[in-house]
């Protein structure tokens, strides 16, 4: 995984395994690892490469709930209509947050691509949202001609 890439940048959470997680074993991955954004597509494959192996399902999960705060905040900008930039702001750092664990999930399980990546939120209680990032975890190589 590429440090330097904002949204496949490690959590400094360590590498996502199952139940555990292992902040000294993050660099050795971040090192070792080819995954890039350009290697995450929603569709059934990806352009220019062949699946060489299926590693399964991947996912990233992120529970969040509204603070007093920024609900008093979106409260006042619904009064003037418009994009409410409070929670545009706390949905897409959830997203991104969930997407990042999707990756390293993918990449502590040997692949270097992601297919089929979707979304999907549920709201667990009032005011509590979980947002989960999935996808089929793939080892890719270059497609001859």
């Amino acid at each position: 995984m590429r440090a330097d890439h904002p949204l496949l940048a490690a959590s400094g959470k360590g590498i996502f395994t199952g139940a555990r997680v292992f902040p000294r074993d993050a660099q050795r991955m971040r090192e070792s690892t080819a995954m890039h954004s350009s290697m995450v597509t929603t569709a059934l494959e990806l352009p220019g490469y062949r699946v060489k192996r299926n590693v399964g399902v991947v996912r990233g999960i992120v529970v969040r709930s509204r603070s007093v705060v920024g609900n008093f905040a979106g409260a006042l900008q619904t009064l003037f209509g418009g994009n409410i930039t409070v929670y545009t702001n706390l949905c897409e750092r959830t997203r991104t947050e969930a997407y990042r664990m999707m990756c390293d999930h993918a990449e502590a399980n040997g692949a270097n691509a992601i297919l089929m990546m979707r979304y999907d939120a549920n709201e667990i209680l009032n005011g509590v949202t979980e947002v989960i990032c999935y996808g089929t975890a793939v080892v890719v190589e270059e497609a001859r001609e």
